[in-house]
């Protein structure tokens, strides 16, 4: 599972939340009865609501622990829900939990965010801050909301760092020309259209002599793997790859390595541990790794903040992305 699409339903879950993994525990939050603080003149919980699209992919529910421990390292409890990628079960859950007088804030990963106008209305009213995955315009606003926060991947400068590393590869070890290969994400995937425009945009810019040859759709490892192997059967003298997820990352070690071909230069968008680990052996050039740690405690240190006046304009947040190499 690929780590860039997490926060969209629309993506297919190849998300093993790369990043994720890095900082998260089997540690659980506190217990017992939720202490409060002071909100706006009235007192909210300590209770943080934590809704992510499901639970049965391993890393939404290896996140919910990480979650869990974060916020009771603060003296928080954490309600944890699972929809089940089930958008009509994700709204009745925050319904009965927000009404229960129980939620002190709210963080939902949306499983449709056009279904979430009610509940955010219902947070507003109850003075109850919420942060959702997404940028505004996604939900129908312009703009930061009162009580809500809005956190999102800016896809346009994971694309654009994408394309410019893989431009300097081909620049330092093809002399600056070469055939690549792109694995692209699927159709409908998060921000699809802003990325691989501004990734292939950023290549032609960092090495006009590198030219995109094929590109493949990177659903999942194996399937990745099976497709640049046959494309490279058409094609044997690709030298690159510019993968817009880890899938297709490594399926394309594993396809050159089966047809005993060298890869001399691939950069990745996503940055799981396996992928990390194959830039520190320098089989990978770059990867544009997203800093789930950091957006998780940036996350929760907004809802705490925005306890102290609901009613307030929230944030738009920015997952953190971070360029990793061999050398950094």
């Amino acid at each position: 599972m690929s780590s860039r699409n997490w926060r969209s339903r629309r993506a297919p879950f190849a998300l093993a939340l790369g990043g994720v993994a890095l900082f998260l525990t089997a540690c659980s939050g506190s217990s017992g009865s939720p202490s409060t603080g002071s909100a706006a003149g009235k007192d909210l919980p300590k209770t943080l609501v934590f809704s992510p699209l499901s639970l049965a992919p391993p890393a939404l529910k290896g996140l919910s622990e990480g979650v869990k421990h974060y916020a009771g390292d603060k003296k928080w409890e954490v309600i944890v829900q699972d929809p089940n990628f089930d958008a009509s079960k994700q709204t009745q859950q925050l319904n009965e939990v927000l009404s229960s007088g129980r939620a002190g804030a709210a963080w939902v990963i949306a499983v449709a965010p056009k279904s979430m106008g009610p509940i955010l209305k219902t947070a507003q009213s109850k003075g109850i801050p919420i942060l959702v995955n997404g940028r505004p315009d996604e939900y129908g606003f312009s703009g930061p909301q009162p009580g809500i926060t809005f956190d999102y991947i800016d896809y346009a400068a994971g694309g654009k760092a994408l394309g410019e590393q893989l431009g300097k590869c081909v620049t330092e070890k093809l002399g600056g020309t070469g055939k690549v290969l792109f694995a692209a994400s699927t159709e409908g995937s998060a921000g699809k259209k802003e990325f691989d425009t501004a990734a292939l945009d950023a290549l032609k810019a960092a090495a006009p002599g590198a030219t995109v040859v094929q590109t493949v759709i990177a659903k999942d490892r194996t399937q990745s793997q099976t497709d640049i192997g046959a494309a490279l059967q058409g094609k044997p003298d690709l030298a690159a790859v510019m993968a817009a997820n880890d899938e297709g990352a490594l399926g394309a070690l594993g396809a050159f390595a089966a047809a005993k071909k060298n890869l001399t230069c691939v950069t990745d968008f996503g940055g799981n541990d396996e992928v990390l680990a194959s830039v520190k052996d320098g089989k990978i050039y770059a990867s544009v790794a997203l800093q789930f740690q950091a957006d998780m405690a940036q996350s929760f240190d907004t809802l705490v903040k925005m306890q102290g006046d609901p009613k307030a304009n929230g944030e738009v947040l920015i997952v953190p992305q971070k360029v990793v190499t061999a050398g950094s």
